[in-house]
């Protein structure tokens, strides 16, 4: 993978004033980083600022939510888009977790205040307060019917809701915990581990598919297809692994250090968000990536696709939206 460009978190407002500025930098893996801005020259009668780059930098297009960069030196090429719209008054705390609704209208999250909420997932408003973890949430999801999540929390409870009047119908107690994230295809079961394993299950003989290795604690883990699969660990890798012949990965993909949080299959592709508040989406058909922007540094924990919008939760406490068609 070419080497990451970053831009400053808030360039979408810092670039709306004349001759506002921002910042942006690559970083070639075991070479210097590349440090330039970007400079705002007017706004056009469309509303579509007039952006020129710095040496080294070059801006191919821009419109009101999105910025096309290259870096030529590097072959590096990143299209940043900048939030849709922010949800600010779900929680107080950092979000944790975050899941939509298979019709799209609803939203779940979990917070390190205490709380779990379903909110319109168009415009933030609290719907329900879901009660009865004694700790923090850890997870939270809907089942395929919109109408149904699943939680699991530091009480070592997994509960089951109504969405509709946030009754919780089943308790499931005495799990012990030990995997980060859960994930399923087809008769498989997939299991990201803190001992640094990935454990793959055949759901109906419950045996052993395969054991992987990796480099540190697995957070996460998604199936691209039946046979690919994707897993994230604590020390910034995603390991590509086909569970025919996962005894070697089929790629490793390494962008930085930070803790690899979420990953997600999308269209021909996937999203990754990392501990450094970087959220990126490698497609397939794309020969740059595209990366989600407005967290300054926080880390991304989660992210959550219905249709052509994107939600992620963050540390700073917001739920971030963004259009695709933005693009």
């Amino acid at each position: 993978m070419a080497a990451p460009l970053r831009i400053q978190s808030d360039w979408a407002q810092a670039l709306r004033k004349d001759e506002g500025e921002a910042w942006l930098s690559c970083h070639p893996p075991g070479k210097p980083t590349l440090y330039g801005s970007l400079t705002c020259q007017g706004i056009g009668q469309d509303g579509i600022p007039e952006v020129t780059a710095s040496e080294g930098f070059i801006v191919n297009e821009i419109n009101k939510k999105s910025i096309h960069i290259s870096c030529p030196k590097e072959n590096a090429s990143s299209k940043f888009l900048a939030p849709y719209t922010t949800f600010s008054r779900i929680h107080s705390k950092s979000i944790t977790c975050l899941d939509i609704s298979s019709g799209g209208g609803l939203g779940v999250s979990s917070s390190t205040d205490g709380s779990m909420k379903i909110w319109q997932a168009s415009n933030g408003e609290l719907r329900r307060v879901l009660e009865g973890h004694v700790f923090d949430v850890n997870c939270c999801r809907f089942f395929p019917s919109g109408l149904v999540v699943l939680s699991g929390g530091m009480d070592a409870q997994l509960k089951i809701w109504s969405a509709e009047d946030a009754s919780c119908v089943v308790t499931f107690k005495g799990h012990k915990g030990g995997e980060r994230e859960v994930g399923t295809e087809s008769k498989m079961l997939l299991l990201a581990r803190e001992d640094k394993k990935l454990q793959c299950l055949g759901l109906q003989s419950r045996q052993p598919v395969f054991l992987f290795v990796g480099s540190d604690a697995f957070n996460c883990c998604t199936f691209l297809s039946g046979f690919l699969l994707l897993a994230g660990t604590q020390d910034g890798n995603i390991y590509q692994l086909d569970v025919r012949s996962p005894r070697a990965p089929v790629q490793v993909i390494h962008r930085s250090g930070a803790p690899v949080l979420s990953l997600l299959s999308f269209r021909d592709g996937f999203i990754a968000s990392q501990g450094d508040g970087s959220c990126f989406i490698v497609q397939q058909d794309l020969d740059y990536l595209i990366e989600l922007t407005g967290a300054d540094c926080d880390p991304v924990f989660k992210v959550a696709t219905w249709e052509k919008q994107i939600y992620t939760c963050c540390r700073d406490g917001l739920v971030r939206r963004y259009q695709l068609s933005d693009l």
